[in-house]
């Protein structure tokens, strides 16, 4: 018996047009689909901390406090600005301008673990963002040790940090291998010192040293003296002066070097992670060379540009920058040309 012709369907059965399966029903939530393996959280982590940087660097070039810094003060900066030729606002500026580089870099590189080796489920990658997002959030505490509170900086703390750990949380399930913090020790690919590459990684793990310890020096200076000598002389005031000038200038400094010290900590630290542990690829290199280009041009950039070009204080960075630069040169042909090549942690783990 015929079927009868007016009761078939007309348009794509649900096996489809061509006789396959249709796609199930997603049926997850919005905000399910939006974080997804918590990789976007990450992602969003990093843009933000872009953007903050930008603005930082927007404040110091433009000449401007913020406002929340002025009421603390019960001053301008323009008022400021016109004791001791400005040098003291300057000096300001040249701390905050450093500190928008050295976020800038970490969030270039949070962009690309989340692309790349999160995507992977690469546990070094999960450890490493573990690791900075540690030392970077926990730099904000370091206002106890100065007695200022950055109200907008406490503000965005508390908005990132609960999606950061969101993030994390969600992309630790999704890790293959070993997730043990252990895995931060095996390289990415095996490349004797002898090499191009091999050195190259070597002055990539010597900038990450030289990044981590002097954000350690700087950090700790902003919570204890606040200055070196070559700062009050660039100044050309003592602490004591500072503090007749106003009681809170000296918390305010201190603020700002420790922020800039925690997030030069935090930098070296991904930097290592990224350069040791990262498989030889063109993202790499990308990521590496942006961030150190980002990072280094505006810290040492800003010196000559207040007119604070002492050589015994700009003399570490440009020794590191150095050292960078030619660890990026060293890894270009490597990290651009050999796509794929080096050996992941993955296949560390199944030799």
């Amino acid at each position: 018996m015929s079927a009868n012709p007016a009761i078939l369907p007309s348009g794509p059965t649900q096996h489809g047009r061509d006789g396959d399966s249709a796609p199930p029903a997603d049926d997850r939530g919005l905000i399910e689909a939006l974080v997804g393996d918590g990789r976007p959280l990450v992602s969003f982590t990093g843009l933000a901390l872009i953007l903050s940087g930008v603005f930082a660097l927007f404040l110091a070039a433009t000449g401007h406090f913020l406002p929340h810094d002025e009421k603390f003060l019960g001053m301008t900066a323009d008022r400021l600005c016109s004791l001791h030729g400005c040098r003291i606002v300057h000096f300001m500026y040249h701390d905050r301008g450093a500190f928008g580089g050295s976020i800038i870099a970490v969030g270039i590189l949070y962009l690309w673990l989340a692309a790349f080796p999160l995507r992977d489920r690469e546990p070094w990658a999960w450890w490493a963002l573990c690791v900075n997002g540690g030392v970077g959030f926990a730099s904000f505490l370091t206002y106890l040790g100065y007695g200022y509170l950055d109200t907008w900086h406490g503000a965005a703390t508390l908005v990132l940090l609960p999606c950061f750990v969101w993030g994390m949380a969600r992309t630790f399930r999704t890790l293959r291998g070993r997730r043990r913090p252990g895995c931060l020790l095996r390289p990415g690919a095996v490349a004797p010192w002898r090499t191009a590459f091999g050195a190259g990684r070597m002055c990539l793990m010597v900038t990450a040293a030289g990044l981590v310890a002097g954000g350690l020096v700087i950090m700790t200076v902003g919570v204890t003296s606040v200055f070196v000598p070559q700062d009050l002389a660039y100044m050309g005031v003592s602490p004591d002066e500072l503090r007749a000038i106003n009681p809170r200038l000296v918390p305010l400094i201190a603020h700002d070097r420790a922020g800039f010290g925690g997030g030069l900590c935090a930098t070296g630290l991904t930097v290592a992670a990224c350069a040791w542990c990262g498989r030889p690829s063109r993202g790499l290199w990308q990521a590496l060379a942006a961030a150190g280009t980002v990072g280094f041009a505006t810290a040492i950039g800003v010196h000559p540009l207040i007119g604070y070009v002492d050589v015994t204080h700009l003399a570490p960075a440009a020794t590191v920058a150095v050292v960078f630069a030619a660890g990026i040169l060293l890894c270009w042909r490597k990290m651009t040309r050999s796509e794929g090549t080096g050996r992941t942690r993955l296949a560390a783990e199944n030799q």
